[in-house]
């Protein structure tokens, strides 16, 4: 039994934090779906989403040892009814003068956006969650994926909450 777990990992800003935290996870043989990576509100913290497939192996054992590390703040468990997720995806698609305006309705259905045009393709810009953009993928298909690029999942917790408010007052003490 698998299940995806989407984990936000607050951070100091610093080399060598994504590579450790990274290799925390292979070492422990946990495969990570998604990675994403920026920096918050805060220059000097920066967020981490890591959605990770676990499959028989206890992810509160990956969770503890993270916690141990020196420039890990805050982690959070974010459920997916209390979190909004998005994905970013870049899609090129072969295009002719008969097909155009067929792509161009479905990217108007999927509230994407068409970025660039040429005399063969129609490069599209859409972002939502992972069954959307898999649902727009699949038809733009039948006319043929030039090529394709895809952000790793993005998440934030719903409501006024931020997981940075005490986090960046620790690391003021700290400081």
């Amino acid at each position: 039994m698998s299940s995806k777990h989407t984990l936000s990992v607050l951070v100091e800003n610093k080399p060598g934090v994504l590579a450790r935290i990274t290799a925390l996870f292979s070492r422990r043989g946990f495969n990570i779906d998604s990675l994403a990576v920026g920096t918050t509100e805060h220059p000097d913290i920066s967020r981490i989403t890591i959605v990770v497939n676990v499959e028989d192996l206890p992810l509160e054992q990956v969770t503890k040892q993270l916690n141990k590390l020196v420039n890990v703040l805050k982690i959070v468990e974010l459920e997916p009814t209390a979190a909004i997720q998005r994905e970013l995806v870049l899609v090129k698609v072969r295009a002719d003068n008969e097909t155009r305006s067929q792509i161009v309705e479905i990217v108007q259905l999927f509230r994407a956006k068409t970025v660039d045009v040429s005399p063969d393709a129609v490069t599209i810009e859409a972002t939502g969650g992972a069954e959307k953009l898999d649902a727009m993928l699949k038809m733009l298909e039948q006319y043929g994926i030039k090529e394709l690029v895809q952000s790793g999942t993005i998440a934030i917790g719903r409501g006024g909450r931020s997981i940075t408010d005490r986090s960046l007052r620790a690391l003021d003490r700290t400081a």
